[in-house]
């Protein structure tokens, strides 16, 4: 892969409230008077003591001994699993001891618990008429929809690729290798680019050929749990960039992408121009990709019945997920090379969403209302793609309106050269 791979803050950067408030320090972590009321006990020295009492006196003379008034609870033991056949997940009540969920390494990596409904998610991601699928499946945990991959009629998958690097869940997928010799288990973190180039390095893909773009791949398919923290929308938001040049996977074409991911990402990515929750992610989703839930959102709830960690666990808190197929478009809006225009126009124009593009146009850049006159052009028909609906306010507009408006901020010769994203896809613009 040529494509040099940068998570950088693209499409989004760190949220806001839409993650969560920011995590509360433990009120033990500051001292107070009602807590750290402190006797400070100096030992006094004796004369009578002798040489070696005396010089144990001074040095505890010298220390302070700092006693809390409240007595010290007993920490609680950690309850631990252990099992000789890892092949065969745990009893449900046993996860928690056998599957950490302390801290955001953790507690963001949310996954199908339920055998039944990962079975139905993995009918629905590769269902029937598939032939021959090489998946890489990223992000699985221990394995539940691996599993139900596993179990789908052989002929329909032919090699699957798991991408996971924290050792407790890798204990659980291990065993599938020596099960299936379909399954390559490595130990790889699916959030870091290295991964895919080792992918390539160690010849995992050397049997995946390149179709053309008119068809959808036949083969190729990947597979994630995306993470609930701002990393998961890192992510998916990076892949879709990746599509109108043809990097990462879409090198072999047009490689469809299946995630189980929370509901409210689903939302920003689907929303429709009449959506509030319309923002950047929304529009470049849209211009580069068709999606949908091929899976009934009502068969993944409620949350606890499906997925782990659930809402008991302390400091967890439950979000609704849902399966999503994302298919990159045979026509792409976003042309070759014009996606950092693309992403400076929305950058640009989306802290300003509730304005009409003809009012806001002139945040672009000084001089910017001259591209007025090119989406406006009276000798061209209305429905013409150089023309927009300069009356619309950004939030409500299509791609094809900011298409057209690319097209004449890349063609207006005043455009600025430095087209530097520090702010880019940032929740503050939408």
């Amino acid at each position: 892969m040529s494509l040099l791979f940068t998570l950088r803050r693209g499409l989004v950067s760190p949220v806001k409230c839409c993650y969560g408030k920011a995590r509360n320090t433990p009120e033990e972590f500051f001292p107070s008077s009602r807590r750290t009321s402190i006797a400070f006990t100096i030992r006094p020295y004796s004369v009578k003591e002798s040489t070696a009492d005396t010089l144990r006196s001074r040095d505890d003379s010298q220390s302070i001994v700092i006693r809390s008034k409240t007595r010290s609870t007993q920490r609680k033991r950690k309850a631990t699993y252990t099992s000789d056949n890892k092949f065969h997940l745990p009893a449900q009540d046993e996860w928690v001891a056998a599957f950490p969920t302390a801290g955001t390494t953790f507690s963001n990596r949310v996954f199908l618990r339920n055998l039944q409904s990962a079975a139905l998610v993995a009918d629905a991601f590769v269902p029937a008429g598939s032939k021959d699928k090489v998946i890489i499946e990223a992000f699985p945990g221990p394995g539940v929809l691996t599993r139900a991959l596993m179990a789908l009629p052989k002929e329909r998958i032919r090699k699957i690729i798991v991408l996971e690097h924290l050792e407790p869940y890798l204990e659980f997928l291990k065993p599938l290798e020596t099960a299936d010799s379909r399954v390559h288990v490595l130990p790889l973190d699916g959030y870091s680019w290295n991964s895919y180039q080792k992918l390539e390095a160690d010849g995992y893909l050397n049997d995946i050929n390149t179709f053309p773009w008119d068809q959808s791949h036949p083969h190729l398919h990947f597979i994630a749990h995306l993470p609930t923290s701002v990393y998961g929308e890192q992510l998916i938001a990076q892949f879709l960039r990746l599509i109108p040049d043809g990097g990462w996977l879409f090198q072999y074409g047009r490689v469809p992408m299946s995630y189980v991911m929370h509901d409210w990402l689903w939302e920003r990515v689907s929303a429709s121009t009449e959506s509030l929750n319309r923002c950047k992610l929304s529009v470049i989703a849209q211009a580069v990709s068709s999606f949908a839930q091929p899976l009934s959102p009502e068969a993944l709830f409620p949350y606890d019945q499906h997925f782990w960690p659930s809402s008991v666990v302390p400091g967890h808190r439950v979000t609704p997920m849902t399966a999503v197929t994302m298919d990159p478009l045979k026509r792409q809006i976003i042309e070759k090379g014009m996606l950092d225009k693309w992403d400076y126009c929305l950058r640009k124009l989306f802290v300003l969403k509730s304005k009409k593009l003809e009012r806001a146009i002139g945040h672009l850049a000084p001089g910017s209302t001259a591209l007025l006159s090119y989406l406006t052009d009276p000798t061209l028909p209305t429905d013409h793609p150089a023309r927009a609906d300069v009356l619309k306010l950004i939030r409500k507009m299509e791609t094809t309106d900011w298409a057209a408006l690319v097209r004449a901020f890349d063609a207006w010769p005043f455009a600025p050269e430095d087209l530097l994203i520090t702010e880019s896809f940032s929740r503050e613009g939408g």
